[in-house]
């Protein structure tokens, strides 16, 4: 499975999804293209089985969209939904969960050609699990998803294995989950467990609650600094060396450059979370951002004229504000005052509008209208 082919349907899928009006339009567009990258042959009804029977007993007429076939027997079912539609609804896996228990196939996939959410019976032999072990996500993918997803190709298909690839994978799932969890939440054991290693003192109620704020926000310094470190090694950058100076980080910098600038932990945060909002909305490789003394913006393709929002975090004086300019291009802003970052979600659905206008046709920048003039 070449990542080249997948980007190409990523594309196909961005330029063209406002036009595919249903399911049949869906599972030519976007999911039939995924299948060939996956190295099954689309028109070999022998291995692509369309409209395959998953008849129960009693129950007469069943049918799944796509039956993956290798040696006369099905090993991935695929229920296939519009791209418009929300996968999260429970019919949709309902159906998929009725044809699992049906067939003697052993992986499920739910997708509206976005989002394909693998399923399989960890939890009960022939039962279909209700979370899915995997999700792949056509418009945001790195190399890691892609790697685990070349596991169900034709050439790389190996049942055994991917039993144990997929209780993994759900098991990491999960994990990860009870870490965010964490991470935005602490429990009262979690929070004993650093205090265990920290405090000498006696762990009363109102020493764990103090230091639950002390660990939560340690947490989110310490992924920061992981960030950090990492752009910086993509940007070529040498990290600091020794801790900063307390007095001077008191003190701003003067303003005398581009080289005085300094992206905060917090500013990435913020476009990270950003990103996250916009993922169903374009590849999220496309989001960048470009820090100013005044600002931090978050642009489209790298260009200042395609703005999506600005940051101001003013670290001297805690504020902080998210502006997001309007869509006829008068210049204004409309800027909301947050208190945390997590704020960042209450206007999640005017940077999507704000995403959308700039990803349309129309659009022209304003110096183009000045050309045209």
């Amino acid at each position: 499975m070449e990542i080249d082919k997948l980007k190409a349907i990523a594309q196909k899928v961005e330029t063209s999804r406002s036009q595919i009006q249903n399911e049949q339009a869906t599972k030519t567009a976007f999911i039939m293209p995924f299948l060939q990258a996956w190295g099954y042959d689309v028109f070999n009804p022998m291995e692509v089985h369309p409209e395959y029977s998953a008849d129960l007993t009693g129950l007469k007429g069943e049918k799944v969209d796509y039956a993956i076939c290798l040696d006369n027997q099905p090993i991935i079912l695929m229920e296939c939904k519009s791209c418009h539609q929300n996968l999260e609804h429970p019919k949709h896996s309902s159906q998929l969960h009725r044809y699992f228990n049906a067939t003697g196939a052993n992986f499920g996939v739910l997708t509206n050609g976005i989002i394909y959410r693998f399923y399989t019976d960890i939890v009960k032999d022939n039962i279909m699990d209700d979370k899915p072990f995997f999700e792949f996500n056509i418009l945001d993918f790195d190399d890691s998803s892609v790697n685990e997803l070349k596991r169900f190709s034709k050439s790389s298909f190996n049942s055994d294995e991917l039993e144990e690839v997929a209780r993994n994978l759900l098991h990491t799932k999960e994990v990860k989950k009870v870490i965010a969890q964490q991470l935005n939440d602490p429990s009262p054991e979690f929070v004993k467990f650093f205090v265990s290693h920290v405090y000498s003192g006696v762990r009363t109620a109102s020493v764990v609650e103090k230091f639950k704020e002390i660990i939560k926000r340690s947490l989110k310094e310490y992924i920061n600094d992981i960030i950090k470190e990492k752009f910086e090694e993509v940007l070529g950058k040498e990290p600091e060396t020794n801790p900063p100076d307390t007095a001077a980080a008191d003190t701003p910098p003067e303003e005398t450059g581009e080289d005085k600038i300094n992206t905060t932990p917090e500013e990435l945060e913020g476009f990270y979370i950003i990103k996250s909002i916009l993922r169903e909305e374009i590849n999220t490789a496309r989001i960048q951002f470009k820090d100013t003394r005044s600002y931090f913006g978050i642009n489209l393709d790298g260009k200042v004229t395609k703005t999506v929002c600005r940051l101001r975090f003013h670290e001297r004086t805690g504020k902080k504000s998210i502006s997001i300019p309007d869509n006829v291009e008068t210049g204004k802003e409309a800027t909301t005052n947050i208190n945390n970052l997590d704020e960042i979600y209450g206007v999640a659905e005017f940077l999507k509008s704000r995403i959308r206008y700039l990803t349309q046709d129309t659009y022209k920048s304003k110096s183009e209208k000045t050309e045209s003039i």
